[in-house]
């Protein structure tokens, strides 16, 4: 965002991209991402720019995906500037995690690596020792932390020299914490497996993060039912605590009245209000249980400047509560229903401006447009993932290329099918998909986790029903 470029700014039209205005009406545009990439035969060295190191790697596994006309993106109900702009595809890959940060775009998977895109083409890359990607965060600063499936938070930044080599700074706990924690017994709690563990490692998989910029926090859930606190300027860890009864799928930091969420395979979202304690460490309490259900919360996103909060669940609906300027602290939000526009689990969530999207196990992305009151419409459905859609971002695009009065935005999406699609989306009304939420209110189809599995690497202890 601000004067970063975006990624957007490097794609162009290409005929050969169809977006739909209507199921039966169909106008030509899109981009030529895919078509301007280099053939999967060309080396790395050729693929990035000229200022850019070697990579790592002798041959990437990212190829560009051909005939995006044929099926390969539908747009659905959406108005002229929505489209699909073009794909990377990773044969027999499944991306797991995602972020934009001005013109570069990181793609983590279960291969252990972070991919790093920028001018239509693969940058860079880093490689983690080991513990699949299922989380990345970038902050303003230039640090790049990753979630993994081992328990570990990483920390990356770009070299000042040549940005296109990452190198890693550190992880979160720094072991000199580690070791001092590991001298006093009380410092160890007891884990899942009848094991002791220090009680600022996460002993299961990191399965999210999300920052706090204004308070110079970041959040990281996990699998073994804790969320942990860790300030930005040192790496230390402020704090851990015991969130829910079963893994947590999801954390999102409010970005107001101090307040962060958290979801849960146990079914509960919860909010925590954050305090200060004593020499700068925090203490978050429970403030209530916003959400209690069987379907196992999956995806969490916040409206900073609307004050609502957005949550995916695997029954497939999205529901949404609205906090009031000026109420008095831990007043209760107001519910605004549940917007129904997939047929399985909702797996992830981004917002931005007025408009939502979500990701789901049926292969769709749907994006919504928050009306006034808490009516949302839908405006489109994205459809061309050929697996459960895992992640989603979104970055607004400059105005002077939209180049008229609306609103568009570049959302970016990976799914376990391999593939990461970069899409563009208008917030201009269309008449035709203008529903208001509650008219999506319809009997889901059940939507067993287990259902993934032919697209989803194994994961070691992902064996308890709603783990995302």
């Amino acid at each position: 965002m601000g004067n970063h470029r975006k990624l957007l700014q490097f794609l162009r039209p290409d005929p050969a991209v169809a977006a739909a205005r209507s199921p039966d009406e169909d106008d030509d545009e899109g981009g030529g991402l895919s078509s301007s990439m280099p053939s999967p035969n060309t080396s790395w060295s050729a693929r990035t720019s000229a200022a850019a190191s070697p990579s790592p790697y002798v041959m990437s596994p990212w190829v560009n995906l051909p005939g995006l006309g044929g099926g390969d993106g539908v747009v659905v109900g959406g108005g002229g500037g929505t489209g699909l702009l073009g794909s990377f595809v990773k044969e027999d890959g499944h991306v797991y995690s995602l972020a934009a940060a001005g013109d570069l775009l990181y793609t983590g998977t279960d291969s252990k690596n972070v991919r790093v895109w920028r001018d239509r083409r693969e940058f860079s890359g880093f490689r983690s020792g080991s513990g699949l990607v299922k989380a990345i965060v970038i902050t303003g600063e230039g640090r790049i932390y990753t979630g993994h499936q081992d328990g570990k938070v990483r920390v990356w930044r770009a070299s000042a020299d040549d940005p296109a080599v990452h190198k890693r700074v550190g992880s979160l706990p720094k072991l000199g914490d580690v070791l001092r924690s590991a001298v006093k017994p009380s410092h160890y709690v007891e884990t899942q497996r009848r094991h002791s563990a220090v009680w600022l490692r996460h002993f299961d998989a990191v399965s999210c993060l999300s920052l706090d910029a204004g308070a110079g926090l970041l959040y990281s859930g996990s699998w073994d039912k804790t969320f942990k606190v860790w300030r930005v300027s040192d790496s230390r860890c402020l704090e851990s605590v015991l969130a829910h009864d079963d893994a947590v799928n999801t954390v999102a930091a409010a970005g107001f009245d101090a307040l962060v969420f958290t979801g849960s395979a146990d079914g509960t979202v919860k909010v925590w209000r954050r305090e200060p304690g004593k020499g700068g460490a925090t203490r978050h309490a429970m403030e209530r249980v916003l959400r209690k259900g069987e379907s196992a919360v999956t995806a969490i996103a916040v409206a900073a400047e609307a004050r609502v909060v957005y949550v995916g669940s695997s029954d497939g609906a999205v529901t949404h509560w609205q906090w009031r300027r000026g109420a008095v602290a831990g007043g209760a939000p107001r519910n605004g229903g549940a917007m129904r526009g997939h047929k399985m689990a909702v797996l992830c969530l981004a917002v931005a401006g007025r408009v939502v999207v979500s990701g789901s196990a049926d292969r769709t992305i749907s994006v919504w447009r928050r009306e006034e009151g808490a009516n949302h419409a839908r405006l489109a459905v994205l459809t061309g993932h050929t697996g459960p859609v895992k992640c989603v971002a979104m970055d607004e695009e400059d105005a002077a290329t939209a180049g008229d009065g609306d609103r568009r935005w570049v959302v970016y999406s990976g799914s376990l099918d391999g593939s990461v699609k970069v899409w563009r989306v208008s917030d201009a009304p269309d008449a035709t998909a203008r529903t208001p939420a509650h008219a999506w209110k319809v009997s889901p189809s059940p939507s067993p986790l287990g259902a993934w599995s032919p697209y989803a690497a194994p994961e070691p202890g992902a064996e308890a029903h709603g783990r995302a």
